[in-house]
């Protein structure tokens, strides 16, 4: 405070109130140990509210005091939250960065060490073992990368967070119900910043709807329980309309002056139609004479390249609403399977 008595001397009474009222400004706010414990005293209080939420739903005490006692707000999962990056592949370099040559072999020997298991899987949910195995591939290359995160900690975070309160308290709830049922304890429910679990990704909601126990032991372990996490992704795929019987679609060519407007989902006709079109495949000929309908889609809006797609894509797209996303797993797909 000398520096500051010095300063009234040289520059009078009007300097003097301005220091005196940065002075009780400074004194006013609050430190940032004051602002810390201020948050955590919420983050506490909504923890308190989500509990007594559970209880009210049915959840066991036991259940909810393992799972909420470790929770934690990951300040690391907002900021991921806030700064997704902006998408600016073009789709030749997403394909190149997602059908890689090694995905594709470690895919075609992933499918041939579980030749059995898919078949049996295939048998009973109707999906071909080459788009699982797809799948398995693109969203936790094969198991290995399911995340690090704490489930419980990144739902209770996000969910605090505000910007969604709604989803993420939800899908909270259905985690805590996950472990309610017993199928993993709450320190190996580990996954992605946004909550989506185990070897298929798949988000708490969507665990209660798909998640099997192909094992039978009770457990729907998709985390480390390989043939569960399969099942469970054909399961999806089965449950949203996946076909048995037919592919994902195929490269192809558009004549000159094609209509603009017969592009997309919404538009849908039979490959005859198509043909008389003018569409051709990728390599010139006429398309095949098939009892199959499909839609023309752009990989990239108002560019190419185009693709006849059919039932199975829009399946696709429901696990993950991305075209560049279904068209990988198609290729992807296809290379594995050996074409």
């Amino acid at each position: 405070m000398a520096g500051v008595t010095k300063s009234w001397a040289l520059v009078g009474l009007a300097a003097c109130c301005l220091v005196l009222s940065g002075c009780a400004a400074s004194a006013e706010e609050p430190t940032a140990a004051a602002q810390t414990d201020a948050a955590n005293d919420g983050f506490s209080a909504f923890l308190t509210g989500v509990r007594a939420e559970a209880l009210d739903k049915g959840l066991r005490a036991e259940t909810l005091d393992a799972a909420l006692s470790g929770v934690q707000h990951i300040d690391r999962v907002i900021e991921l939250d806030r700064k997704q990056p902006e998408f600016t592949l073009s789709f030749d370099e997403y394909l190149g960065r997602i059908v890689t040559p090694s995905r594709v072999e470690e895919g075609r020997r992933k499918l041939a060490e579980n030749r059995a298991l898919l078949t049996e899987i295939e048998q009973r949910f109707g999906v071909q073992p080459r788009f699982v195995v797809a799948l398995w591939g693109i969203e936790t290359g094969f198991g290995k990368n399911t995340g690090g995160m704490s489930v419980i900690s990144s739902l209770a975070t996000l969910a605090y967070d505000g910007r969604r309160t709604k989803f993420f308290r939800g899908e909270l709830m259905n985690a805590l119900t996950i472990l309610d049922q017993g199928h993993i304890a709450p320190s190996a429910m580990i996954g992605s910043w946004a909550g989506a679990m185990g070897q298929c990704q798949f988000m708490p909601s969507t665990f209660l709807k798909f998640a099997v126990d192909w094992d039978g032991d009770g457990k729907r372990n998709i985390w480390t329980n390989r043939a569960d996490a399969l099942a469970s992704a054909a399961n999806y795929l089965s449950s949203e309309g996946w076909r048995g019987d037919q592919t994902w679609g195929r490269s192809v060519k558009l004549p000159k002056g094609f209509d603009a407007k017969l592009v997309g989902l919404d538009t849908r006709k039979s490959l005859a139609e198509w043909n008389a079109l003018g569409v051709k495949g990728n390599d010139g000929k006429p398309l095949p004479v098939k009892d199959l309908s499909g839609s023309i889609v752009l990989a990239e809006a108002g560019k190419g390249p185009p693709f006849l797609v059919y039932d199975n894509f829009r399946t696709i797209m429901k696990w993950n609403r991305s075209t560049f996303f279904a068209l990988a797993v198609g290729h992807l797909a296809d290379r594995i399977g050996g074409k």
